[in-house]
């Protein structure tokens, strides 16, 4: 698997990035080293965790997935120098008391501290993309559809965020900076600050994407593309539904071992929209018609999008790990993409 430039950074990484928020919940250590080992036997060089993971997030799983990567990277000495790891601060803490004492904004020190809690887990010397994992600003994200200007507060800035991230550029921990679950403002303010003031400028953004969920195609596609800044998106598979495995018997099947059938909480927000999965069915059913399995299709047209530097896929094993990599180098014919788009044209963005 060839690599390729990160955005305007000097990394340069697989097309195909292994993320990791199943490991610690969903895979237990020793499944989660098997997923690490294959995903570099098969050529990925590009981790992505965060410090927030494994998700659903738990008091008690909190930072879980760092550690478990550290391990991992502790023992097999020479290894780090061929990865390109990026890891994520969490935002505003969103109700959650164990982030930060649930602190509604995300402070210069909170970056700081968070950075070298991130370093000590990880076991490593250099972060080499570090992200602000979702808006420190009032923002809809997460499935909100609306801004409400109302519920502006008080902030640390956008300014002051970027100014911590400097520091900790000039201090050798982290080599590149970038956004996730973000906006085109925030894309283009991010940057415009940067350049303003001599700091770190973005060189990535880590959204949603994938056949449920195009919102990045009404605006932040543009904004990027001209920034020259990377999409790394997530959720390629729409957490599971474009795998065709809730197609039958939807959310409630308590034989499926699926996300959205075993954490209640995923029911309740975008994923979980009878209008996403009646939308991932309809994908489902066209990418059968043309002799595809739901998965393939879905990530090759994830995979060849112009948008798309380095597409995150998550796994819960290696055999999906495999299907998943195996995905790559697949092209869709125009008539399929045709098709696709003919689909979003009648039903848009249900997972938004």
């Amino acid at each position: 698997m060839q690599t390729r430039p990160l955005g305007r950074s000097d990394l340069r990484v697989s097309p195909v990035c292994l993320g990791t928020m199943t490991f610690g919940e969903q895979v237990d250590e020793a499944g989660s080293h098997a997923i690490l080992d294959r995903a570099i036997e098969r050529g990925v060089n590009f981790i992505d965790t965060a410090e927030m993971y494994p998700v659903p997030p738990r008091a008690e799983t909190y930072t879980a997935t760092e550690s478990i990567i550290g391990r991992w990277l502790a023992a097999r000495p020479g290894l780090r120098g061929k990865l390109v790891l990026a890891t994520k601060v969490a935002g505003p803490a969103r109700g959650l008391a164990w982030v930060r004492g649930g602190a509604p904004d995300l402070k210069p020190e909170h970056i700081a501290m968070a950075c070298d809690a991130s370093l000590q887990r990880l076991r490593t010397d250099v972060i080499d993309l570090y992200q602000i994992h979702w808006p420190n600003r009032n923002v809809p994200s997460f499935g909100s559809m609306y801004f409400d200007p109302a519920l502006d507060a008080e902030q640390t800035s956008i300014h002051d965020q970027l100014d911590a991230l400097g520091r900790l550029v000039r201090a050798g921990k982290v080599r590149w900076v970038g956004l996730s679950n973000e906006t085109p403002y925030g894309v283009a303010e991010f940057v415009r600050v940067a350049e303003a003031h001599g700091l770190p400028r973005i060189v990535t953004v880590q959204n949603p994407y994938c056949l449920i969920s195009r919102a990045a195609d009404n605006g932040l596609d543009e904004t990027m593309h001209r920034l020259g800044v990377a999409a790394i998106p997530y959720s390629p598979l729409g957490f599971g539904l474009l795998t065709g495995k809730y197609d039958e018997h939807g959310f409630d099947d308590p034989g499926n071992p699926g996300r959205m059938v075993r954490f209640e909480r995923f029911k309740q927000q975008r994923w979980g929209r009878p209008m996403a999965l009646a939308a991932a069915r309809r994908y489902n059913a066209l990418a059968r018609e043309h002799g595809l399995t739901p998965t393939r299709m879905a990530l090759a047209w994830c995979y060849t999008n112009w948008r798309v530097a380095s597409t995150i896929i998550g796994v819960t094993s290696v055999a999906q790990l495999d299907e998943n990599l195996d995905a790559w180098g697949t092209t869709l014919p125009q008539e399929l993409l045709a098709a696709v788009d003919a689909i979003r044209f009648e039903l848009r963005d249900p997972a938004q």
